[in-house]
């Protein structure tokens, strides 16, 4: 099983790098008292970045009559979060949109997953019992599962004996089986790789702990338990990453950090669904 950890960190290693900017970004938007104006000026520096925000922005999908042509106006129309979006997405896309045979997942589901996580994880963090900044839980959700793109080439042997050994008993749950066969689980691999690209800390915390809440630092509960909602809810909705999907539900504690009970829970999948159709439809329709 060491060889095996070591091809892994090696895989760490060599994973994808977040650009600069992305990294800024990302940076800026965990930050509470930030502006908008850093945002705008962190994508005006990257020629790329800039170019793929303009496109969404003039797509079909928003119909404007007049484009927009500059990025101060693009960042205020789209807003932080589809900003976010689109950075991530350009920065990071070759590792989150790949297929994952590993977990019996199509190409682009684990970026579904992770975009419905990151909306249902702010709509949960408007209701945390702790303080908490919901655009900070829209970015941890965004990026909660980094660490599938890198495990996944490991499982694609697997994951069919994951399955059935999870249905007979012989395995508690998919984190677990990927612990026993690989020595990581894919939130130990996120961790790392969240460090390797520097990410804020309170992001370390929902990579980390999205399955197993009640295990974060004190202060980061809150964030993590909107996080832990905000994923669940996108796999109760269709956008899981596959075979493991169906092996997670809500913890049993997690009303006591947030406050919502089950009616209200289905009444924000409904508000969700109408964000994360309109951002999936206008990064696909650019």
């Amino acid at each position: 099983m060491e060889q095996t950890r070591e091809k892994i960190r090696k895989a760490i290693a060599r994973a994808p790098v977040l650009s600069v900017h992305a990294q800024r970004l990302l940076q800026i938007c965990a930050s509470r008292d930030h502006d908008v104006e850093d945002v705008i000026e962190v994508i005006r520096c990257d020629a790329t970045l800039t170019a793929r925000v303009l496109r969404v922005v003039n797509s079909s999908v928003y119909g404007l009559l007049t484009p927009i042509t500059t990025i101060e106006r693009a960042v205020t129309y789209l807003g932080e979060r589809m900003v976010t979006c689109i950075a991530l997405g350009e920065s990071a896309g070759r590792l989150m949109k790949k297929p994952l045979p590993g977990y019996e997942a199509k190409g682009g589901d684990l970026w579904k997953h992770d975009l419905y996580a990151g909306f249902a994880a702010r709509q949960a963090a408007l209701h945390a019992r702790g303080e908490l900044d919901a655009d900070l839980a829209f970015t941890a959700g965004l990026l909660h599962d980094i660490g599938k793109g890198i495990i996944n080439d490991f499982l694609v042997d697997s994951a069919e004996r994951f399955v059935s050994g999870i249905a007979s008993g012989e395995l508690p749950d998919y984190l677990d089986a990927e612990r026993q066969l690989l020595g990581y689980d894919h939130c130990e691999v996120g961790l790392e790789l969240a460090r390797q690209w520097r990410l804020p800390t309170p992001i370390h915390w929902a990579v980390a702990w999205h399955h197993t809440p009640a295990r974060a630092p004190e202060e980061g509960r809150p964030l993590v338990y909107a996080v832990h909602v905000g994923d669940v809810l996108a796999m109760m909705a269709g956008y899981g990453t596959g075979s493991d999907s169906l092996q997670y539900g809500l913890a049993k504690d997690w009303k006591d950090h947030i406050a919502l009970d089950d009616g209200e829970l289905d009444r924000l999948v409904l508000e969700v669904n109408e964000e994360f159709n309109q951002a999936v439809e206008a990064m696909n329709d650019e």
